[in-house]
């Protein structure tokens, strides 16, 4: 059975990534988002099969590039203890080392540019549009910024 990491951001990404729930069931799966309040029953609902990262906004530069740092190592450690076949996200910032590790150890890295920008790309999408496997859009418009893009309609 294929391993797959589903991961975002919290907030609206991770709105749009609780889409795939249907998929969490079909694979051997793994969520991981940020730790918030507003994720705690995610944890009761799945379990082993979810997991955090630290929360941080770039609001807060400081202390962001350490949170980030940590990050990074944490999606290492989470990657090779997880050995996924695919990275499947839904963005932002949280989710971006993850794919990156993905790219360098030759694993499928799924990428679904959010529903909330129609014409303007996110610094997330920009980073991982040229090492993602498919990159899929919203938006038809989006095909423009990305043209080998999918154009996949919305997730909602």
């Amino acid at each position: 059975m294929k391993k797959i990491i589903f991961i975002s951001s919290t907030g609206g990404h991770l709105t749009e990534l609780m889409q795939l729930a249907p998929m969490f069931e079909r694979y051997d799966s793994t969520i991981i988002t940020e730790n918030t309040s507003s994720n705690k029953s995610l944890k009761d609902k799945y379990g082993k099969r979810f997991t955090t990262l630290v929360y941080g906004t770039k609001q807060h530069l400081f202390s962001y590039l350490f949170i980030f740092s940590y990050n990074i190592l944490k999606s290492l450690i989470l990657f090779i203890k997880i050995r996924p076949d695919y990275i499947i996200t839904t963005g932002t910032h949280t989710a971006v080392p993850m794919c990156k590790i993905a790219h360098m150890f030759k694993k499928k890295v799924i990428y679904i540019e959010t529903f909330a920008n129609s014409k303007t790309p996110t610094q997330a999408g920009k980073m991982i549009y040229p090492i993602a496997d498919l990159f899929i859009v919203q938006w038809e418009s989006m095909l423009e910024i990305y043209p080998n893009a999918v154009y996949g309609g919305w997730i909602f």
